[in-house]
């Protein structure tokens, strides 16, 4: 293929600049070829299309779980029209020592979102996630990888427009910014999050690609993509270990149901269809959630201490026994005295062992002792015996008697609205002043008619554990997990104890009263301590004046942290309106008359407090606005954000509207601040800031 040296290679080579007469257009062939390449996908997805399963399946089940896999390697076959069939070339100096199809080892290679072949097996994409693709990230002109040529291509609507060029092993060419890895990551953003599977860069590509066998913890500032990053490793995993995780199960946890909704697609785009997402709130909704602790209650609840409490509550239905068992089997008696009952009782409890389990194990053990007498009297009892000795009514009796079942949510229940009962279990663990705290003023009747708020779940959760294991996942990716209680963490933990997990977050961006100050310490919560830490500090997306205005706040809210970067080109409009408290609705809407009329999306962050005077505002206008989650689109580009919403979405342009009112929305300044810095650091291309009152002092000398 031959290269484009004789014209610039600092700027892309685009269709306008057209073919000259003559010439073997290099633009030319890339477009056959993605033409080419996208005749094939159909041919991939009719063949998938036309297998015939009558044959080859048994029985009905066979067939429904046979049928519903090919459906979904349809679904995962089909071609979207807007989105590049591949976004990369890669010529090897070298054929690569690559198990690929016979005659196929050459060394162009197409990189793209999924592996595509031709009637002869042949590929014509490669995927993006196997090894020969690698390069496509990593080379630098300093370690060239075996390549000669890594090309870039640009699109418009899903056409081929352009292509751009890096010789790796040319000494005469300086390494330099891809125009074109420029130009789409600073691409306007209408509609939900897309995958940034052409754009990723070495270090998120180190992350993308570690192994299963150990959990990552990514520390990401706004813009540095520990998101995206996130979510194309559960890609490249599955890529990878297929097998191993459709049979455990993968799963995104995020902070709310508006930033799920807005992440939803990136997997599929990437042939991923099988990932579930869910947020805590849904891991642990085993009741319905409607109250609202208090900051004080809420972070009392968090605490790590509070499994100790519940541990000892749930061990508090164990007693002694007091009574001998004594088991009739026909004419004979068999009595196991009270103290050997308790030396089982006592052997238990020093397993540490689930207490469900425990109890299931129990009268196994009473049956055994009974065996053990049955042989010493000269009977040749056998498992079925001693299975129905365990069935035995005395036995279930002395069982019921020393280990109780334990109902979770009742056990809660009683811990919450039982003084005398919680003083017990939390001495020495919980102050009184604690304990008094997390007291229901008023104990409910019972578990449907209480008002549970969502710490209350996590601590039904924490206690169905207690009873019975949690099933572990594969791999799990925790998303803006700097927000999440100690007992959140332990709830999230409990979902990997077998599997990996990815942690992505920013500890500058904690919300929460009881947000965490370290990943070492969250880490420990879930159960992955020593797990390793990566820092991103290169944003891509905020724009560089935005990053340093908001990374003023860092020594206040994170100061161990590292100040983000930028490697944006442009500065990105950057402007702070100074009005009267009376003029503060009419500047934010002109603001936001502003910013619609460039392109891409707009969001309008306010307090909650401001919101519904905004939305007000902006109905009288005839303006129409989009909740947080809702796919923007050409028509309608504007979303009313309410600052505790705004965490993990981005807008090209964002208003945002008195500071001082979101700060003061927060139980306390840290946090406050920490949500100011999460607003301001929400646009890719434009941030407008309106106020009337005072700015935080920290932001104030500009």
């Amino acid at each position: 293929m031959p290269s484009h040296a004789h014209h610039s290679t600092t700027e892309p080579r685009t269709e306008s600049s057209g073919p000259r007469p003559g010439s073997d257009d290099p633009l030319q062939r890339e477009k056959s070829h993605l033409a080419a390449s996208r005749s094939a996908l159909r041919a991939m997805r009719a063949d998938a299309e036309a297998l015939n399963i009558a044959d080859v399946t048994a029985n009905w089940v066979n067939a429904e779980v046979l049928q519903g896999e090919i459906d979904a390697r349809i679904k995962a076959l089909a071609d979207l029209s807007h989105t590049p069939l591949f976004f990369g070339r890669l010529d090897y100096l070298h054929a690569p020592g690559l198990e690929l199809a016979e005659g196929a080892a050459g060394e162009n290679f197409y990189i793209g979102r999924r592996h595509v072949h031709d009637a002869d097996g042949d590929p014509m994409v490669i995927d993006w996630r196997a090894p020969v693709s690698q390069p496509f990230y990593r080379a630098s002109k300093k370690d060239p990888m075996d390549l000669k040529l890594r090309r870039r291509f640009g699109y418009t609507g899903g056409e081929l427009t352009a292509y751009e060029d890096e010789h790796l092993t040319d000494p005469t060419e300086a390494a330099r910014t891809s125009a074109l890895l420029q130009s789409e990551i600073e691409r306007p953003r209408v509609g939900p999050m897309r995958d940034i599977v052409a754009t990723i860069q070495p270090e998120q590509d180190e992350i993308v690609r570690a192994g299963i066998g150990g959990s990552v913890c990514v520390q990401g500032a706004p813009g540095t993509g520990k998101t995206a990053v996130g979510l194309h490793r559960v890609a490249y995993l599955l890529y990878a270990h297929r097998e191993r995780l459709a049979r455990s199960g993968t799963l995104v946890i995020g902070p709310n149901r508006s930033f799920l909704h807005y992440i939803e697609q990136v997997l599929p785009a990437l042939g991923e269809l099988e990932v579930k997402q869910a947020t805590v709130d849904d891991l642990v909704g085993h009741v319905e959630v409607r109250a609202t602790d208090e900051a004080a209650a809420a972070t009392v609840k968090g605490d790590a201490r509070m499994a100790e409490v519940l541990r000892r509550a749930v061990r508090s239905h164990i007693t002694m026994p007091q009574e001998p068992c004594v088991v009739v089997r026909g004419s004979r008696r068999w009595r196991v005295p009270a103290y050997e009952l308790e030396e089982i009782v006592q052997e238990l409890r020093d397993r540490e062992i689930r207490y469900g389990a425990a109890r299931e194990a129990l009268p196994q053990r009473i049956a055994h002792a009974v065996l053990v007498r049955m042989e010493q009297a000269g009977e040749a009892p056998d498992d079925r015996v001693q299975d129905a000795v365990a069935r035995n009514t005395a036995v279930k009796a002395a069982v019921k008697a020393v280990w109780p079942p334990v109902d979770p949510a009742k056990l809660v229940l009683r811990l919450l609205g039982d003084a005398e009962f919680l003083a017990d279990q939390a001495e020495g663990i919980l102050t009184p002043e604690e304990q008094k705290t997390i007291l229901w003023t008023k104990p409910a009747r019972s578990v449907k008619s209480a008002k549970w708020s969502s710490a209350d779940a996590v601590l039904i959760d924490e206690a169905m554990d207690l009873v019975a294991r949690t099933p572990s996942l594969g791999h799990v990716v925790l998303d803006e997990a700097q927000d999440l209680s100690p007992m959140q963490y332990r709830a999230v933990g409990r979902r990997c104890t077998t599997g990996s997990a990815t942690i992505l977050g920013d500890i500058a961006q904690g919300t929460t009263p009881w947000a965490t100050d370290t990943w070492e310490e969250a880490l420990t919560h879930l159960g992955k301590p020593g797990s390793a830490v990566e820092e991103l500090t290169q944003g891509f997306r905020v724009p560089r004046e935005v990053i340093a205005y908001a990374s003023r706040l860092l020594p206040a809210i994170a100061p161990d942290l590292t100040e983000a970067t930028s490697i944006r080109e442009s500065a990105g409009d950057f402007a702070i309106r100074t009005v009267e408290p009376a003029d503060l609705t009419a500047a934010t809407l002109t603001a936001c008359d502003n910013a619609l009329a460039k392109e891409g999306s707009i969001g309008l962050i306010a307090a909650e407090a401001r919101i519904p005077a905004l939305r007000t505002a902006l109905e009288a206008a005839g303006v129409s606005c989009l909740a947080p989650g809702e796919e923007t689109s050409a028509e309608a580009r504007l979303t009313l954000v309410p600052a505790t919403l705004a965490k993990g979405l981005e807008y090209d342009y964002v208003v945002l509207d008195e500071p001082a009112a979101i700060v003061d929305g927060e139980p306390d300044e840290r946090t406050g601040l920490r949500r100011l810095y999460v607003c301001l650091t929400r646009p890719v291309s434009g941030l407008t800031v309106v106020h009337a009152a005072p700015l935080p002092e920290q932001l104030a000398d500009r």
